[in-house]
């Protein structure tokens, strides 16, 4: 199928964390522009809402469980019958406490949704669209996987691995036909940062220094509308808080 440029009508898009801060926004602009949606995510009552909203197929499960994705391959299979178009690896997990205090578990938790998760996804459906010649796998890493930042030993292990795994990835799908795309923000405003309070702390960005979870959703959204022989290889976006947001 022909498809133009700002117009996702025909495109498939499996959307990973689609209840959090960025996913649900970037869901609804993905829905805008006309995409079919399966999404997943672990709030029950909150996906399913915004699945009817948008006419999606709703996955529920976490992905802490490897059961629950590796089974996420048959459930897609049952609702469109092929792989799809574009596999958005956007759920993500965060910690913050010094490296001497992070637990082994939470270390664990971490690297198994930012890191373990989107290789198994990618993994499930890279043969499929290896095969068909066609498809798009967009990670949604972090500054904190290009920058270290005190604090950050479990998360920031996990994005400079999915990173690493992206780099591997353009070299190996160069010439094949599917594309891969890194996005990669700087401090998100989403509720992640709610148990920290990052506005009384002088060793975090302030809420308002930080980027709208709508900037990253147009980040995505430009990627993936891009013509078939355009590959978007890497956004960096970071705030500008002298402008404030837009």
């Amino acid at each position: 199928m022909t498809k133009t440029r700002g117009e996702l009508s025909g495109y498939r898009v499996l959307l990973t964390g689609a209840t959090g801060g960025v996913g649900r926004v970037l869901a609804e602009r993905l829905g805008q522009g006309g995409a079919e949606l399966v999404l997943l995510g672990r709030g029950a009552e909150a996906l399913e809402e915004l699945a009817v909203r948008l006419g999606a197929r709703a996955i529920v499960g976490d992905l802490t469980d490897g059961e629950f994705v590796a089974g996420v391959r048959d459930r897609v299979l049952d609702s469109w019958g092929e792989a799809p178009d574009v596999l958005v690896n956007n759920a993500g997990a965060f910690e913050l406490a010094p490296f001497a205090e992070t637990e082994l578990s939470a270390f664990e938790r971490v690297l198994t949704v930012n890191l373990r998760a989107p290789f198994q996804l990618a993994r499930a459906w890279l043969p499929d669209m290896l095969a068909r010649g066609s498809g798009h796998i967009v990670n949604i890493g972090s500054v904190a996987g290009r920058k270290a930042f005190p604090g950050n030993a479990a998360y920031s292990a996990s994005k400079y691995g999915l990173r690493g795994l992206h780099e591997v990835l353009v070299e190996e799908l160069r010439g094949t036909g599917v594309k891969i795309t890194w996005i990669e923000p700087s401090a998100v405003d989403t509720p992640l940062w709610d148990r920290f309070d990052p506005d009384r702390r002088t060793d975090l960005p302030a809420r308002a220094e930080m980027l709208a979870p709508g900037a990253v959703a147009e980040a995505v959204y430009f990627a993936i509308a891009q013509p078939e022989a355009v590959c978007v290889e890497e956004i960096v976006i970071r705030a500008n808080p002298a402008a404030g947001r837009r």
